[in-house]
């Protein structure tokens, strides 16, 4: 499958667009409410990436179309060591495809659940890199809206990389966010607010506050606040203000300060932006650029000789899956031979919209849109293959139980 080969291949001049054909799907390593995540390989660059796809059928009968094309549309304008970036989307009648950084140290949902114990030095420079990335998405008017272990990746090294913007908002100039969106014990108080059904807004602040939340769970093993998705809101307003979260003697003074900063009920006095945790004492000893640039090792590595997810998945793709991906080929192929007559004819609304995702979805090709930029500056073929590269966080050195 040529996993052995150097990731250094020179990228191909091809003007064809990217399509299912040009990945060779390896396994299946993750799901969510919008779709599968697999390993794939580019054939001919031999890089590593993860796909995910989303059959459109499905996002149609659910109105999750306009969530993946906005994920898309936020993503493409998108590039940042601390992101999962970005690098094609393309469709085929069944799925709409994502390519994106294969990053393979797991999320750190996975990582709680395996009972790791997370050092309040590697929280500090989880704290670090995830605020360089919120201050990147407040310069491009990004609100995240969904911060939490579940969507935060590591690399190899043990960097973060914040990932999942399906419902991420864009606002603009002083405008604020009014519709409500996140998962609730993760979610700011003023998400809870309602004033006689009109919704006074938020910003970038909601995300500081699920960032607190997500360092306290670190740290701890448990959030700072107990909730369901189930919980009412009136409920979790008041659990705001009657209980005071508890912090453990052995936690240092100035982590204890900086939970606080973050998780402080009054959007005025919580931290909400770079430069405010910036002047905190805590991080005065902190070379941002040192961090930036990923030269701090994080405390936790995670184990490259085992796939950090669950391996159910695999056996459900393989096994429970109605419609594989490793089959799509021949299953297109035969649908073609049968001229579309499955016995299941969509009704004539449900193919409208079928016909309306397939004229508005997004197809994007990072590698192409590097190609032109560097063809237009005088670099030598070496340093124009690097500078393609750039901005690359997943693993390109493939281990062996990629094709177990």
């Amino acid at each position: 499958m040529g996993l052995g080969q150097s990731s250094k291949t020179p990228v191909t001049n091809d003007t064809d667009e990217v399509n299912f054909d040009h990945f060779q799907i390896l396994r299946a390593i993750g799901k969510g409410s919008f779709g599968k995540v697999c390993i794939v390989q580019k054939k001919d660059t031999k890089k590593m990436y993860a796909m995910k796809y989303m059959n459109k059928l499905k996002c149609v009968e659910r109105n999750e179309v306009r969530n993946v094309l906005k994920e898309m549309q936020i993503m493409q304008n998108l590039e940042h060591p601390f992101l999962v970036n970005f690098w094609y989307s393309f469709q085929d009648e069944e799925d709409m495809f994502m390519v994106v950084d294969l990053l393979l140290g797991g999320d750190l949902r996975y990582h709680l659940q395996q009972n790791v114990h997370f050092t309040e030095s590697t929280v500090k420079l989880y704290i670090c890199e995830l605020a360089l990335a919120l201050g990147y998405l407040r310069c491009k008017h990004i609100i995240h809206r969904d911060i939490k272990p579940d969507n935060i990746l590591l690399d190899e090294h043990g960097h973060v990389h914040l990932t999942d913007f399906n419902i991420a908002a864009i606002v603009k100039e002083d405008l604020k966010a009014t519709s409500i969106a996140g998962t609730k014990p993760y979610m700011a108080p003023e998400l809870f607010q309602n004033f006689e059904g009109s919704h006074p807004g938020y910003s970038f602040s909601v995300d500081w506050w699920s960032l607190g939340i997500t360092a306290y769970e670190l740290l701890r093993g448990q959030r700072p606040y107990v909730m369901r998705s189930n919980t009412p809101s009136n409920e979790i307003l008041q659990m705001f203000h009657k209980i005071h979260p508890t912090y453990p003697a052995a936690w240092s003074l100035e982590m204890k300060s900086l939970l606080r900063k973050l998780l402080s009920i009054d959007v005025q006095k919580r931290i909400s932006c770079l430069a405010e945790l910036q002047d905190l004492d805590y991080v005065s000893d902190v070379n941002w650029d040192a961090v930036l640039s990923k030269q701090l090792s994080p405390g936790f590595i995670p184990n490259r000789r085992r796939l950090n997810c669950d391996p159910t998945f695999e056996l459900e793709e393989m096994i429970l899956e109605s419609k594989p991906l490793h089959k799509k080929k021949k299953r297109l192929a035969r649908k073609t031979r049968e001229q579309g007559s499955d016995g299941s004819p969509q009704s004539g609304l449900l193919q409208s919209r079928l016909d309306n995702v397939q004229r508005d979805f997004i197809v994007f090709n990072r590698e192409k849109t590097k190609m032109a930029l560097v063809d237009s500056s005088e670099l030598s073929t070496s340093e124009k293959n690097k500078a393609i590269e750039d901005g690359q966080n997943n693993n390109v050195e493939p281990a062996s139980y990629l094709s177990g």
